[in-house]
């Protein structure tokens, strides 16, 4: 029996030049070599040209040389030992048997060969076309179901002539089944001219005529590439193939270009259409694509890396996510046709009426962050009433999905902040998340409320808006200071930071570079209450240090008896770090200085409440 070398790592190839004196020779007119036109593969032993290379992450030991389970009394078979769940050795068997040499396959039709196994099972793929290389000329069966007698296996070539120096003769993975694993033999594998196999019915885009929204520099990928062969039986079988087997051809390439490998190239405004041919005819489905003209980035992030869990973002190092998009079937329809452009990576949603995102291994503790941040972009148009909702869902203490300690909160969002053609950047804070038990394993993003057209995504992140340096220490004499809030001076004593006045308002105390600061989370209003009036009629200035990255307006008040309530609106800079204000207690006219009884922060805004945080808040003159 001829050996078969076994590789299990990466293929070496050594190039050897011949040089003959110093004469130049014309080569233009040299033809291409012929490769041998041989079709076997394995009839009772190997061709002297295969080699064998199991597949990363298999069983490197699950293929054998079988000579007592044959088919139809040959001498020798093919034997795979597909290992059991969690085998030490190998997650799955599988592999390819390809050619050192190359084969001129383009008298065939089809590859064949038998195929029993120990038990009736699901073979993960069987296939051709795989040379661990390229990976040009691929054609395969997938989920194909065997059982314990030897069946014939028929894998049509869906154009011949183009498998005229093929290296990829034969390839094989199948997992276990329930967890346990099984035996598959595999016999008399050769590549055949079978004249009954009626030709194929081609289709790209799975036949349909699919749209595709892009911008100048996006790449859009052809896809739903199959084939269907009418076979000797008279059963349609369907093979998946590689686009390389097809043709392809734009209406306007001044709009979109596309390539052999079926990438659609958008490089100008206009509308161009995708279709193609394998082997002279025209194939099912085609891909409408609309090009906008230029692309306009999502808002890159500014927030610092260690304030943020990144989901989805070229700013930010991602975490492990399981997926983007969980084809959650029957109902959803959304499918995803990503992009990049700029150097940025874009979830593009098609189709969209719900997706769900999953980090779930492991689930994200995100207790210590104060906000969900992403950006969403529709292409199409927003008719009224258009909703987007942005779910967060938690597994609860086992950090499992279902159960009964899975929790859950929906934030909508609706037109007019819903536009078509920009970017809306959505911040919503945990404090808002009433439906949320906790946010120690979150672990999906569920966004719905699509109409089936299509939604892209960005910078998608859970973040903290503390800021990671504390406050400027105070220099001023304690003499001429009246202190509310700072670790500096002695406060006034007895203050209640946090009245219940019906606000929604979270408000802590957080050590910050080991300073004492105020926190108000989800801010849209907030009071200071004072347990005496304060006298500060002989003061000149109030001193407040402020530091928010989400807050757009702030009004800061002080309040006598009446009440009497007078507001002094504090500038919120595009900069990160502390701001500093001195306000002179004359803006504060109508205020009884004598008899201050209370400070109120307002964010004067309907914009989702941000996350402010206060020190050194103390009266100076």
């Amino acid at each position: 029996m001829k050996k078969i070398r076994i590789y299990t790592s990466s293929l070496l190839a050594a190039a050897i030049l011949l040089i003959a004196g110093c004469t130049k020779r014309d080569v233009s007119s040299l033809q291409a070599p012929e490769f041998p036109k041989n079709g076997d593969v394995f009839l009772d032993d190997f061709t002297g040209d295969l080699a064998y290379a199991a597949f990363g992450g298999s069983d490197v030991r699950a293929f054998q040389v079988e000579t007592k389970e044959t088919y139809n009394g040959s001498r020798q078979s093919m034997r795979f030992e597909i290992p059991d769940a969690n085998s030490p050795q190998g997650a799955y068997a599988g592999g390819v048997f390809f050619s050192r040499t190359g084969r001129n396959l383009s008298e065939f039709t089809a590859l064949t060969f038998y195929i029993k196994a120990s038990q009736a099972a699901t073979v993960g793929v069987l296939g051709f076309g795989n040379d661990l290389g390229a990976n040009t000329y691929v054609v395969n069966l997938s989920n194909y179901q065997v059982n314990t007698n030897w069946k014939k296996v028929i894998i049509p070539i869906p154009d011949p002539s183009k498998l005229k120096a093929e290296r990829g003769l034969f390839y094989f993975s199948a997992g276990p089944e329930n967890n346990r694993g099984y035996t598959v033999w595999i016999d008399e594998v050769k590549f055949e001219n079978i004249g009954t196999i009626l030709a194929g019915q081609h289709s790209i885009m799975n036949g349909i005529n699919a749209t595709a929204n892009t911008y100048v520099g996006v790449n859009t990928q052809v896809t739903g590439i199959v084939s269907s062969f009418n076979m000797p039986n008279g059963v349609n079988q369907v093979v998946g193939l590689s686009t390389s087997f097809f043709e392809f051809k734009s209406s306007n390439p001044s709009v979109a270009t596309v390539n052999a490998n079926g990438v659609v190239s958008s490089i100008g405004a206009g509308t161009a259409i995708i279709t193609a041919t394998v082997g002279g005819k025209n194939a099912t489905g085609q891909l409408s694509i609309t090009c906008s003209g230029a692309y306009t980035n999502a808002p890159t992030p500014t927030r610092p890396a260690s304030n943020v869990i990144s989901i989805f973002s070229d700013a930010y190092p991602n975490i492990p996510v399981n997926y983007y998009n969980g084809y959650w079937q029957p109902w959803q329809t959304t499918t995803s046709n990503d992009f990049k452009v700029q150097n940025d990576n874009v979830l593009n949603y098609t189709n969209f009426n719900f997706v769900g995102i999953e980090f779930s291994s492991p689930t994200v503790n995100a207790s210590s962050m104060s906000h969900l941040h992403l950006d969403a972009f529709f292409p199409n148009a927003v008719l009224p009433g258009r909703q987007l909702r942005v779910i967060v869902v938690d597994f609860g203490a086992d950090g499992a999905f279902g159960g009964t300690d899975d929790t859950r909160h929906s934030t909508t969002f609706t037109t007019p902040f819903l536009v078509s053609q920009s970017w809306r950047s959505i911040d919503i804070s945990f404090a808002s998340m009433t439906g949320l038990s906790r946010r120690a394993n979150l672990g999906q993003i569920i966004l719905e409320g699509g109409d089936g057209t299509s939604l892209f995504v960005d910078n998608v992140y859970f973040y903290n808006n503390d800021p990671s340096i504390a406050a400027p220490v105070p220099t001023r004499s304690a003499a001429n200071v009246l202190s509310v809030f700072s670790d500096t001076y002695t406060n006034v004593p007895n203050t209640d930071f946090n009245p219940a006045w019906g606000q929604s308002t979270t408000v802590s105390q957080i050590a910050i570079a080991g300073n004492n600061t105020l926190r108000y989370r989800n801010l849209n209003y907030q009071g200071t209450q004072f347990a005496s009036a304060l006298n500060v009629s002989t003061y000149s200035n109030l001193h407040i240090d402020f530091f928010s990255l989400d807050a757009t307006q702030l009004r800061f008040f002080l309040i006598s008896p009446g009440p009497t309530e007078r507001s002094v609106a504090l500038t919120v800079p595009t900069t990160t770090g502390w701001n500093s204000v001195d306000i002179p207690l004359s803006s504060f006219s109508g205020v009884a200085l004598n008899n201050v009884i209370q400070f109120k922060v307002d964010i004067n805004t309907a914009t989702n409440g941000p996350s402010v945080f206060f020190d050194n808040i103390y009266f100076w003159r």
